[in-house]
This record gives C-alpha cells, structure tokens and sequence, in this order.
C-alpha cells in the first residue's frame, strides 16, 4: 500500500508504510515466535490478516481550521489542522462522509478548537462504521454551547447522510490531548451502533471500546470459539471483557458465562447485547483482578479468558491465575511483550497454541491469541 501523506512526510503515524505486505504479516509472526521462544513446543498456526487498506472500522479525527474552511485530520507540530479525509486505511465509508461533515461544520457554525489559542469549540469527530454500512458519529464539543445549532442543523445531515444512524455530542472541556471527556448527550434515538461479528451481533454505545478491525476481529472471536469448542468448559469467565465480545461468542446452551469489565458504559453494551444470545450470561462491572482475587475456589471456572490492554494482566492475576487450579486460559493480547512477561509468571499453564492475527496492518502492532493448559 502507498499512501502520499505518508510520502509527503504529512502523517507518518503508519509507520510501516510502504512496505510489502507479505513482508509486514512474516515479520510480525516472527517477531511473536521470538518473544515466546522460552515457552517451546508451542503449535503456531498460520497468520491471519484481512485487508491492507481500508480495514479501520473507526476514525478519531482532530477538527482544524476555520468555521468556513475546517480540516479533517490531524494537527501539525505547531497546532495547526492537516486535511487527512483521504486516509487509505479508514474505509472506504468513512472517508465517504468527510465531506458532508465538513459542510455541516460551516453549516451549523461549530468554531474548530484552535489547541494554540485554547479558543473554539468543536476539538473531535469520532466515527465508528459497522460492517453492513451503518455510522456512528460523535462530536467532541469544549461546552455545550453548540450543541442547540448542532440539533437544529442535524436533520439536514441525516437527509444527506442517511447511513449514519447514531449521533451524539460528547463534552471535553480540557486542554489536553484526550480524545473524550466524561458526558455523552445522544441526540438521535438509536443510541447503539450494531457491529456483526460473525453469528453475534454486538451493540456499541458511546464510549464503549470495540477493535478497529472489524474482519480480523470475527476471526478473532472465531479461533476463540474453536479453541474452547475443544476445551468443552461448562464455565468461562471473560475478563477485561469490554463490550462483551468473547463471553458472547463462547455463550452457548449449558455453558456459564461471566463478564467482568471496569467500563460501565461497555457493560452496558454487553447487556444489551446478551438479549439476543442463549445460554447462561451474566455482566458485571468491576476490576478483572479484585473480581478473581475475590472468588471462592467453588466458584471458578474451566475456562478464563483475557483480553488485557497493552500493559498485560499484570504480576497479581497471573499470580492468582498461577495458584488458581484453573485449567484453561485463553490469552488476548496486544503486546507480545507483556504477554511474554505474563506467561513466565504463570508456569504451570503451559501455551500450547498460538496465532498472530493482524489487526493494525501498515504498523508495528498486532494481536496475538494463545491456548494455555495446566501443565500435569
């Protein structure tokens, strides 16, 4: 893939742009082999990837310029607004609703917020677009004193953009690089955007965290399934769950399944969605570690499954996890290298499977799934 603001030096956040992607999806699978290298007898399975370009589900766009002539993008080191509505590695939806948004901020006189003067109103556009075509778009105000001519203006934008169906104003009032503050007004009756991940449907309302590769996301969630379809648990614990995605897709009839996740507003989502899935499924909102530091010995289950951010799980879970008797796990990680550094601190779950999936191509990054059994 070729991107000219990369070439142009414009955004170089991308930063194995440019090269070949055989190349990129290889180095990346070797780069995970290293890391696990002291854990031997692993079975790695072939990489997956989906497509090079246009694969991101989401755009978190800083809003530049001026009222009449905003910019879509990023800013520049001296605070200024760079145009980045051609961004190849959003999709081709999002990028098809740039222009209209850009019209609706001159139309409803939202003033871009100007991070040098500390002045203006308008700081973020936050769009999410669901695989069958639908969006959600969040604007990111100082204060609420846009947000009438936003309302007045809106049904002008639906008219024009009739795949979005979710809108809502969020309120950061700081002065930082924080891409949303603590109050969500929704101004569209849908509050919830559907994303389909193979049989699930999940429901994302704002401020719920979802991955930004929708395809490679499914076959996530499918290894994962196929995995503990082998391990045939009557119980799953899903920590760190946010929106509910794997507790979801291991819910099944006879099989109890319990989320744990500190956001609110994603257990809120996960609810939502547990309407339509069958089984035993339970949400719960709290910290992973105090929930399994907490538990009775009765209580755990067959089956943990992790999906941490980058920092990893951390020495006191996988302290507990160590102890815990517990006889599978199933590791999510986005960082190989915490990853690494939590398995050494749990030796007596062996990792027996492993697969790279790429959901950040053109960068560094990818996420990694591993199978961990109590050794005997």
């Amino acid at each position: 893939m070729q991107c000219g603001y990369f070439d142009a030096e414009v955004c170089l956040s991308c930063t194995w742009m440019g090269r070949a992607y055989p190349d990129q999806l290889a180095e990346k699978h070797r780069h995970a082999q290293d890391l696990l290298a002291g854990f031997p007898g692993i079975e790695w399975l072939p990489p997956f990837s989906g497509p090079e370009s246009g694969y991101r589900n989401k755009a978190k766009m800083v809003v530049g310029g001026t009222v009449d002539a905003p910019t879509i993008g990023i800013l520049d080191t001296a605070g200024g607004g760079v145009d980045l509505t051609g961004c190849g590695i959003c999709s081709p939806g999002i990028r098809a609703v740039f222009p209209a948004l850009a019209t609706f901020v001159t139309t409803a006189r939202l003033q871009p917020y100007s991070v040098p003067e500390r002045r203006g109103e308008l700081k973020y556009l936050l769009l999410t677009e669901s695989p069958d075509g639908e969006l959600a778009v969040r604007f990111v105000l100082r204060s609420q004193e846009s947000v009438s001519r936003i309302r007045k203006h809106l049904p002008s934008l639906l008219d024009a953009l009739p795949q979005v169906t979710v809108v809502s104003v969020n309120l950061q009032p700081e002065h930082k690089a924080v891409f949303e503050g603590p109050v969500d007004l929704p101004l569209t009756e849908q509050d919830s955007l559907p994303m389909r991940t193979g049989e699930v449907v999940l429901h994302l309302r704002a401020r719920s965290f979802f991955q930004t590769n929708t395809v490679v996301a499914t076959e996530l969630y499918r290894q994962a399934t196929e995995w503990a379809g082998d391990l045939a648990p009557r119980s799953v614990w899903d920590l760190y769950c946010g929106v509910g995605g794997f507790a979801l897709h291991l819910a099944a009839a006879g099989r109890t399944v319990v989320g744990v996740e500190s956001s609110e507003e994603a257990i809120g989502s996960a609810l939502i969605s547990a309407r339509e899935r069958p089984g035993s499924l339970r949400f719960e909102v709290g910290d992973a570690t105090a929930f399994a530091l907490g538990s009775r010995r009765e209580q755990r289950p067959d089956l943990v499954v992790v999906n941490p951010p980058r920092r990893g799980i951390g020495p006191e879970l996988a302290g507990w996890l160590q102890g815990s008797g517990i006889r599978s796990v199933l590791y999510s990680s986005c960082n190989a290298v915490t990853l690494a550094r939590d398995l050494a601190a749990m030796p007596a779950l062996r990792p027996v499977r492993a697969r790279v999936l790429d959901m950040f191509p053109q960068t560094t990054h990818y996420e990694v799934l591993v199978e961990l059994r109590r050794g005997r």
